[in-house]
């Protein structure tokens, strides 16, 4: 993967919902675990839901290789019931915050959701993940994110899963 273009990772579902509906959730940190296909998640720490560019959202996270730690989301995408994404920074618990570790940063991804209505009743919802902007082995070690595609098509399942029993 040394010297190739990284594109973002994407996967895209139709979901019978408005879009309108489907941002709701998408803007609840507290819902995101009912969404998630990576079962990393633990939790939400913000109860705020996402209303800007700007905002900063905590969640409680869980991986083998560092156990339970937290994660700070910053909102760089947000148009309401159109688009919203993130990039992810270290946050309590992790390793990169532990003392003597590289001083905080956002390590160069980014999580977003794309909704396109459908006609009035339906929405595409395309999830993306970008890691164009790691270092060449950060990218190499996972598949220039397509590592994440399984988990993606996962978090979209649960989303159209949850949007089903909203609606009911």
């Amino acid at each position: 993967m040394t010297g190739a273009q990284v594109t973002p990772v994407t996967v895209s579902r139709r979901i019978a919902a408005p879009a309108v509906d489907i941002f709701r959730i998408l803007a609840d940190p507290r819902r995101h675990t009912d969404l998630d296909g990576s079962g990393m998640l633990r939790g939400a720490v913000s109860d705020r839901l996402i209303g800007a560019v700007g905002d900063v959202f905590v969640m409680r996270m869980h991986y083998s290789r560092y156990g339970d730690y937290e994660m700070n989301n910053h909102v760089v995408e947000y148009e309401v019931n159109r688009r919203i994404g993130w990039t992810p920074v270290p946050g309590r618990g992790h390793p990169d915050t532990a003392p003597g570790a590289t001083p905080l940063r956002r390590w160069g991804h980014r999580w977003a959701f794309e909704l396109t209505p459908d006609g009035p009743a339906a929405t595409i919802v395309t999830e993306t993940y970008d890691c164009s902007q790691l270092p060449a082995d950060e990218q190499a070690a996972m598949d220039g994110g397509r590592s994440w595609i399984t988990s993606m098509t996962a978090t979209l399942e649960r989303l159209e899963a949850v949007c089903v029993t909203v609606r009911h």
